[in-house]
């Protein structure tokens, strides 16, 4: 089993403040892990190096076998499937859905004067339809409810069939019936003997998948837990990165937090 992502040593730092500090994490094929802590843990930092979007102020940082730094990042980023707020946000309000996916294919938003060929479209269509949202490839972006962006970001990050699929916080915003159905979606992508090594970013218990192999409990830029599932995702651990007694209970492949006190 090949590593698909490793960071070693990995510092990033913004002035005087550090998002990750001496950060070490090896993520391998068939892995597909869930990544949780409070606000300003450095969750998204972690996803914005894993895709090559940033890099390290110090350590190494292992995609795909590449080395940041010493790869093209725009001949890597096809490689990694990317759902974020952050790209969400660069995507024109006025993209077409159907091209809103399509775009990934060169790793790029917004349709300018790329070719696609009729795989590329066959592809893009394939994915609308297996998120239940062929209805939408002629609506704009900017027109879509938050569950349907979602939807259709997660379809993007599909496009190019990657190694690697970085999610981060994909239900959130997402009301009951809709986080349901995306977990559900995410369920059957990562039951797939084909499914790529994936990264998911929450901040809730309550919103990771079946199909879920790893966790990993992050703190002020540091590791508190990382390793298998069972093992790792305790109310100990969270207890400890989440700052509050937590009780955390099971129902069958789905996990529940509350404070211990309810």
């Amino acid at each position: 089993m090949s590593d698909v992502l490793t960071l070693d040593s990995v510092s990033v730092r913004r002035g005087e403040n550090f998002l990750l500090r001496d950060f070490s994490l090896t993520v391998s094929e068939g892995q597909h892990w869930v990544v949780l802590g409070p606000n300003g843990a450095g969750k998204t930092t972690l996803l914005e190096l894993a895709a090559g979007r940033m890099h390290p102020t110090s350590g190494s940082v292992g995609i795909l076998e590449e080395r940041l730094g010493r790869v093209d990042v725009f001949e890597l980023r096809p490689r990694i499937g990317y759902a974020s707020t952050a790209l969400a946000n660069r995507i024109p309000m006025s993209e077409a859905v159907l091209d809103t996916v399509l775009t990934a294919a060169y790793g790029v938003t917004g349709r300018w004067v790329e070719q696609y060929d009729d795989t590329d479209v066959d592809r893009a269509k394939d994915l609308l339809a297996a998120f239940d949202i062929t209805r939408l490839a002629t609506r704009t972006f900017g027109t879509l409810s938050e569950g349907e962006r979602k939807r259709v970001q997660i379809a993007r990050a599909l496009m190019t069939d990657p190694e690697l699929l970085l999610l981060d916080e994909p239900a959130s915003g997402l009301d009951l019936g809709g986080r349901e159905e995306l977990l559900s979606a995410m369920t059957e992508i990562l039951g797939s003997k084909w499914a790529p090594a994936t990264i998911m970013v929450t901040h809730h218990v309550e919103e990771i998948p079946v199909g879920i192999t790893h966790a990993l409990l992050i703190k002020d830029g540091a590791p508190v837990a990382a390793g298998p599932l069972d093992e790792t995702l305790t109310a100990e651990t969270l207890s400890e990165t989440f700052d509050i007694d937590v009780k955390l209970s099971r129902d069958g492949a789905r996990f529940h937090a509350r404070s211990h006190l309810q």
